[in-house]
């Protein structure tokens, strides 16, 4: 296990996934879609946004609790959804679960865990919320939505912005398909990275996705099967009286996820929806859209304070938790970092990405004058 006590930032955590991993498992975590433009602009975005520094404020203690999606949060973090976790660190959903809740933040379970959510729920506790990809089976989607309920997860974030996979070119050069293939170099691939390699083989070799199995389209239950059918089974006829459905047999909080227009936004509210979650998806499907900071403000505007409002993607420091706050977002959701830390050291890497994130947030806001995460607002922010 790497020694993570050394990693000081997100970055380090990443260099120390990227040592570990062979490099299809690892470009599969890091990349974007086709040119990586918006996977680049979400990341820029935050770096573009300078703050304006309050002086001769009290910050001896600084109070980085909130509420967020109506109850109550030891920061404006939520740990997203990551699918496939497990193909980086054997039982990697339990551990980012289980970090999320030591640390007393929500967690939102994706529909491609490498365990189940049942498994997860009890292996880890905490606020969990469930991430769902909205399949052509749809009697085995309502399933899903069923076994989210009858786990505890207090939220169901519908996923809109997967109509079709993006073009991960990373992926087609590394040759990482499902089924997967083994080639000469993939098997070198494993063999320089035997700690890896031993870890995968220690657990019954590569996982799979365990919450569909038993799917009807699927016929083979092995895992390179499933896997395999993930990306052919998401509907892309979803539309607003699918959503309007899902209101209805939902009894917990209702997030739609993948939202960055001002006028969707709107109109889902009206809908009955009790959260808006801006994403892009981190940069892995549609290149060329918006980052995700950038189509904030608008989209909080339209919302006026009747729901709140979450962004994720391209979130490495807790720098950039306060500047997302200053610009009206309840909470930042956080993937790839969670999935560095992971890939790097087990639950002890997930927890040390929420260590660094946090201790930066208070940091930061003792530098800015913010002595509580409620204050910060958008004279927080340099208007340059």
């Amino acid at each position: 296990m790497s020694d993570v006590s050394q990693a000081y930032n997100i970055a380090d955590l990443r260099r120390l996934a990227k040592r570990r991993l062979p490099r299809m498992i690892f470009d599969f975590i890091d990349g974007g879609a086709e040119d990586e433009v918006t996977l680049r602009a979400n990341r820029a975005a935050y770096e573009r946004l300078r703050f304006a520094p309050r002086v001769l404020r009290d910050v001896v203690k600084v109070d980085t609790g909130c509420e967020v999606l109506g109850a109550g949060s030891r920061a404006p973090i939520v740990v997203a959804p990551t699918g496939g976790v497990g193909f980086a660190w054997p039982g990697g959903d339990i551990a980012i679960a289980r970090a999320a809740a030591a640390f007393g933040l929500p967690c939102c379970l994706s529909t491609n865990t490498t365990a189940t959510m049942e498994a997860i729920a009890a292996a880890a506790g905490g606020r969990l919320w469930y991430q769902l990809y909205v399949l052509r089976d749809r009697e085995f989607t309502d399933k899903l939505v069923e076994r989210a309920a009858a786990v505890g997860c207090e939220a169901l974030a519908v996923t809109v912005d997967l109509a079709a996979g993006g073009k991960r070119e990373r992926d087609m050069h590394n040759r990482f398909v499902v089924p997967f293939r083994m080639s000469a170099w993939h098997l070198w691939q494993a063999l320089i990275h035997p700690r890896w390699s031993a870890a995968i083989a220690r657990n019954g070799g590569v996982p799979t996705f365990e919450n569909l199995r038993g799917m009807r389209s699927i016929k083979d239950p092995s895992a390179s099967s499933i896997a395999a059918s993930v990306g052919r089974e998401i509907d892309a006829s979803l539309n607003e009286a699918d959503l309007v459905r899902y209101r209805e047999l939902w009894k917990g909080k209702l997030l739609v996820k993948g939202v960055e227009r001002a006028d969707d936004a709107e109109r889902l509210v009206s809908l009955g929806v009790d959260g808006i979650w801006v994403s892009n998806h981190g940069g892995r499907q549609l290149d060329g859209a918006a980052a995700t900071l950038d189509a904030l403000p608008d989209i909080v505007a339209a919302v006026g304070g009747k729901v709140p409002v979450i962004v994720d993607s391209g979130v490495r420091r807790g720098a950039d938790v306060l500047k997302a706050r200053a610009l009206g977002a309840q909470a930042v959701a956080v993937g790839r970092a969670m999935f560095y830390g992971t890939a790097a050291a087990g639950e002890a890497g997930a927890r040390r990405a929420l260590t660094i994130l946090t201790d930066e947030l208070e940091r930061t806001m003792r530098l800015c004058g913010v002595p509580s995460i409620g204050e910060a607002g958008r004279s927080l922010l340099h208007r340059a």
